[in-house]
């Protein structure tokens, strides 16, 4: 770690290796940022700090974000700098590929769903509380429009977002010396966005890095709590 790694804002973001979260990542390492990044694939991930460890201090740390025993890993790797920012929950799960319709969903399926994308979230946000609190820290929650709009197919991911959604909101008004946003990034061209739409061409879906200016001018305004499309600050970095 580098003398001033103490005094750096620190941030842990999951789902780290590849699309948004690795977009995010190096939108903030661009800052000086350290960073904590999850990811399953070990391989992946190393790969996504490889790359970011020429910024910035990156501590990768490769497994499940539904397994308790990770989440303690990620906990004594955010030890290790010292104190915790901003955390990102940016793993997702999106089901089985191609969709299914929730009426005949698999219920195994819908439960991991909802482990990875709503229970998974809530629990390294209890984890991190400590940390969270001491900096008044901003926690940042993935979200889609299928959490507010009624997809055919999207039954379980889209719910399952909702209920991420209406969390933060509770979060939020339990801490209200945290920052607490669920933001929905938009279509993306990223590898869960192609599983949702097999053998289709989504070539035409921005990039993730297109969204990152947005997400950083969230965090710079720090606005009230509560639910945001990307959009909304994009304009803001144009106008």
């Amino acid at each position: 770690m580098t003398p001033d790694s103490l005094t750096r804002p620190v941030a842990l973001i999951t789902g780290a290796s590849a699309g948004l979260g690795l977009a995010l990542a190096h939108g903030l390492a661009e800052r000086g940022w350290a960073l904590v990044i999850n990811a399953r694939g070990a391989e992946a991930l190393k790969n996504a700090a490889d790359a970011l460890a020429g910024q910035t201090d990156v501590v990768p740390v490769a497994g499940d974000i539904t397994d308790p025993e990770h989440r303690a890993d990620l906990v004594d790797a955010v030890g290790e700098l010292g104190r915790l920012d901003l955390l990102v929950n940016n793993a997702s799960y999106l089901g089985p590929s191609p969709l299914q319709r929730l009426g005949a969903a698999d219920l195994e399926e819908l439960r991991r769903v909802y482990e990875v994308d709503v229970i998974a979230p809530i629990a390294l946000t209890q984890a991190f509380l400590p940390e969270l609190t001491a900096a008044a820290g901003i926690v940042l929650n993935i979200s889609s429009d299928a959490a507010v709009e009624a997809y055919e197919g999207w039954g379980g991911y889209g719910s399952a977002k909702a209920a991420l959604d209406h969390a933060s909101a509770v979060l939020a008004a339990e801490h209200p010396e945290l920052a607490v946003y669920a933001v929905d990034p938009g279509d993306l061209r990223t590898a869960m966005h192609q599983a949702a739409f097999p053998g289709e061409d989504i070539s035409d879906r921005p990039q993730p890095a297109v969204v990152v200016p947005a997400f950083l001018r969230l965090l710079d305004s720090r606005p009230a709590s509560g639910r945001y499309r990307a959009a909304e600050f994009a304009q803001a970095v144009a106008s």
